[in-house]
């Protein structure tokens, strides 16, 4: 006699296949792909491959020879792992830490939970934050883009917009002086300015946003609630003190936003199974990234927000969720 496994519900028949979403996701991923090849040259390639073939290799290694069972790598989600984790580093980031990355992102973040399905947190962004912990220097040089084009590790660094104004503000400088030495939002919208691989250009990530939407591949729940959250937190407390606190659109150019928001808080497997619980989601990431942002050590905090509302994902998708079928409602 056979025995099937059931996975735990919610149980849903659809027309996409994860291979099919998977996939489909990568060619979202395409146009910031593109723009940061564009930009960083030989950098983003070496970082980009590295990251790809050393999370495909460590799927493989640890599903043979750890868990003795056949890797699929052709569903695309150990792809998907190693481009996310190559946008979220530095272009001059040296191959050996970001094989470190892969290693933790695959090995600690998603096969040790039992592989694809099971992880409960994002493992690209295990990964990420492993490495920033690890090696913050590394981490935190960000080439300047075209400058470094021809450029590996010897690449021309820059601090990040977020940086300029968080310690200019923390040193006592003016918002609106601190603007005059960053990139404009028209530029920070086009990806001119320094930072990881793919946060670098607004317009790519949106158009994955949209393709996204397109296809179905996610629905526009958790993005929208955390974009909108970080644009009213922010906003509020730029009209309060605009002199230090920088307008909200600057703060959805910026960083990793739009990145995580986009492609990594959607996640399917680390992010809630209703619509309610998808906006209480995205709303705490918004929150919670506002606030590191601007009261805490870092200037970036999207990272830190979507693994701690990672945690909290069974707790919500345990009291916000649907009503039963067949349930009686009995009014007194």
């Amino acid at each position: 006699m056979s025995l099937i496994t059931v996975s735990h519900s919610p149980h849903n028949y659809g027309e996409h296949s994860i291979k099919n979403l998977m996939y489909g996701v990568i060619i979202a991923m395409l146009p910031a792909l593109v723009i940061s090849f564009i930009y960083f040259g030989i950098g983003a390639i070496i970082v980009t491959l590295t990251a790809v073939v050393s999370a495909l290799a460590f799927e493989w290694l640890i599903s043979k020879y750890l868990l003795n069972k056949k890797a699929n790598l052709m569903d695309g989600s150990a792809l998907v792992t190693g481009l996310l984790l190559a946008f979220n580093v530095p272009s001059n980031l040296p191959i050996w830490i970001i094989i470190v990355g892969s290693l933790v992102a695959i090995g600690m973040g998603k096969m040790s939970f039992g592989g694809l399905g099971n992880n409960p947190f994002n493992p690209a962004l295990v990964g990420r934050v492993f490495l920033l912990i690890s090696f913050p220097v590394q981490m935190t040089s960000w080439p300047k883009p075209i400058d470094s084009s021809m450029e590996y590790l010897d690449a021309i660094t820059g601090a990040t917009p977020l940086s300029v104004i968080k310690e200019g503000v923390a040193n006592g400088e003016k918002v609106s002086d601190l603007m005059k030495n960053i990139p404009s939002h028209m530029e920070m919208f086009y990806g001119y300015m320094g930072g990881s691989m793919g946060e670098i250009a607004a317009i790519a990530l949106i158009l994955g946003l949209f393709y996204m939407l397109i296809k179905k591949i996610i629905t526009w729940h958790i993005p929208v609630s955390v974009i909108a959250t970080v644009f009213v937190f922010t906003g509020i407390l730029w009209l309060i003190n605009p002199e230090s606190n920088a307008d909200p659109i600057f703060h959805l150019l910026t960083g990793g936003l739009l990145l995580g928001a986009i492609f990594m808080a959607t996640d399917y497997v680390t992010s809630p199974m209703t619509i309610k619980g998808m906006i209480i989601f995205g709303v705490g990431i918004g929150l919670i990234t506002s606030v590191i942002r601007i009261y805490g050590a870092y200037p970036e905090g999207i990272s830190f927000a979507i693994l701690i509302m990672n945690a909290f994902v069974p707790l919500i998708n345990k009291y916000v969720k649907p009503k039963r079928f067949g349930e009686i409602i009995i009014k007194k």
